[in-house]
């Protein structure tokens, strides 16, 4: 039976997984006991023959083969090698489980869809539903050692209650040399179709419908198939098992406790127990055995499927649900919070003090934006202004040069209209987000645009070369306008390092 101890940890203590660690069902004492016997016996025999037997000519030799072998341990990528092939089996197993097929999917589009509430509707519910459990079974039955005990022959299947024997002659009557897991699921098909052509099914879209989930079903099946066709290769446990047993044969010998090669020379501390090597030996070993464990979880181990109980629970589960519960509902009445406006249900005592926690309203919400009142101002968006994307090196001057105004106007609308404001004490000007119309101006942009309306006529191709007829002909009306702004009104160098930024605003 699968080992549980869900409810142990959940919720985390002091000594919680300690005494986790006093358990024998399921644990790595019960797998490793017998392996950890074994290299103990072996480390003592070595370390007697090596103290009581060996002459010093021989504890001379076995030294220096000793430190090799320690020396060689190093070279073995234990971690590494483990740690890979354990991941990749965990994700298999897991895998394998969510792979097992359950009728539940199926059996609600079953009780929903084929109707009838006489014989001939309630014997193709059920067995609709019967064939989906038999192909369950079939392949159960090929892949997993309790299956295959509890239903080793076609007789106790039939005997089960799985299968008729009209139904057992004709999956015995066609030959094939494969899996024959599929037959209930073709059986099924051709059922589906006959209840639509009754009326059971009452259109198309249903029986689709209907189709689709044993689809699912069928691929689950086939998928519990594969995963038992094909196995991790066998080069890669063959190479992992290799170097866990060399790892340890070397520890074997590497390990042991040396005399000092000189007379003088100070030896190491004489731990007639290994501590740190049996500790090595029951972490690595430990998770070989894992690996042994959980590669096929379809056998008898403590932490393997339990695919009888899993037949169980899906036969009667799915026979209620298309029979006993078919339009067998309860009266649909106004539940309790039909007049209120908030549901809230109660809480026990043991639970009263989580009413008391505020509700999560996100991260942000608690977070005060009215301390600076200026930031909090709301403005008017213009759409006729560009968005302004202060270029890095105009943060350091107090004005843009006409140049590089054209420059930008080049680009198109990426064109952007320097305005000034004033500055209080320190550093640099800031934008100024109000804008002011100078009647002066106004005239002078009108004459302006007349003047070069009569030279484009004119000389559509050749661009004015002094400072009011700039001419862009990619930009647009506003465009040229902003421009003549800033050539108007921007202050020369001289005038801000004299007499500081005046307020420009156009």
């Amino acid at each position: 039976m699968t080992v549980s101890y869900t409810l142990k940890v959940a919720n985390s203590r002091f000594g919680g997984f300690s005494k986790l660690l006093f358990r024998w069902k399921g644990s790595i004492y019960k797998l490793l006991y017998k392996e950890f016997i074994v290299f103990m016996v072996l480390y003592a025999v070595l370390s007697l023959v090596y103290r009581r037997l060996l002459t010093e000519e021989q504890k001379r030799l076995y030294t220096k083969v000793a430190q090799y072998c320690n020396r060689s341990t190093d070279l073995i990528p234990m971690s590494f090698v483990l740690g890979f092939y354990v991941t990749l089996i965990v994700n298999r197993w897991w895998a394998q489980y969510t792979s097992i097929p359950l009728p539940d999917q199926l059996m609600c589009v079953i009780s929903s869809n084929v109707h009838g509430k006489d014989e001939r509707g309630r014997i193709l519910r059920r067995t609709l539903i019967r064939y989906a459990n038999l192909s369950a079974v079939l392949i159960l039955r090929s892949i997993s050692t309790r299956v295959l005990k509890r239903f080793p022959t076609m007789d106790h299947v039939v005997e089960a209650g799985f299968m008729t024997q009209d139904e057992r002659k004709n999956f015995e009557s066609l030959h094939s040399d494969f899996n024959k897991y599929w037959i209930p699921c073709v059986w099924f098909t051709n059922l589906a179709a006959q209840a639509r052509r009754e009326g059971r099914i009452r259109d198309d879209v249903a029986l689709r419908l209907l189709m689709d989930e044993l689809n699912l079903y069928r691929a689950k099946c086939s998928m519990l198939f594969h995963y038992d066709w094909i196995s991790i290769p066998l080069v890669y446990t063959q190479v992992v098992t290799i170097a866990v047993y060399s790892f340890f044969a070397f520890c074997l010998i590497g390990r042991q406790f040396l005399e000092p090669l000189e007379p003088g020379q100070e030896g190491d501390l004489d731990m007639y127990v290994p501590l740190s090597t049996l500790l090595q030996f029951f972490f690595y070993a430990g998770w070989l055995k894992v690996a042994e464990q959980i590669i096929n979880p379809f056998g008898e181990d403590d932490d393997d499927f339990e695919t009888n109980k899993l037949i169980d629970r899906n036969l009667q589960v799915s026979l209620l649900s298309v029979d006993d519960m078919y339009q067998n509902l309860p009266p649909a009445v106004k539940d309790k919070y039909w007049n209120e406006s908030t549901a809230q249900p109660p809480y026990t005592m043991a639970t009263a003090s989580e009413t008391l926690k505020p509700s999560f309203l996100g991260s942000t919400f608690d977070m005060c934006m009215c301390e600076d009142a200026e930031q909090s101002q709301m403005v008017e968006a213009s759409p006729s202004v560009p968005c302004i994307q202060t270029p890095l090196l105009s943060r350091f001057f107090a004005a843009a040069s006409p140049a590089i105004s054209i420059k930008n106007f080049s680009r198109g609308s990426r064109a952007h209209s320097h305005v000034w404001r004033p500055q209080t004490d320190s550093g640099f000007p800031s934008p100024y987000p109000k804008r002011s119309e100078d009647p002066e101006l106004v005239a002078r942009i009108k004459e302006e645009e007349t003047e070069d309306e009569a030279s484009r006529a004119s000389e559509p191709t050749t661009p004015g070369s002094h400072l009011g007829h700039t001419r862009l002909p990619e930009a647009s009306e506003t465009q040229r306008k902003e421009l003549l702004l800033i050539q108007v009104k921007a202050p020369s160098s001289e005038s801000i390092g004299a007499d500081g930024p005046e307020a420009w605003e156009p």
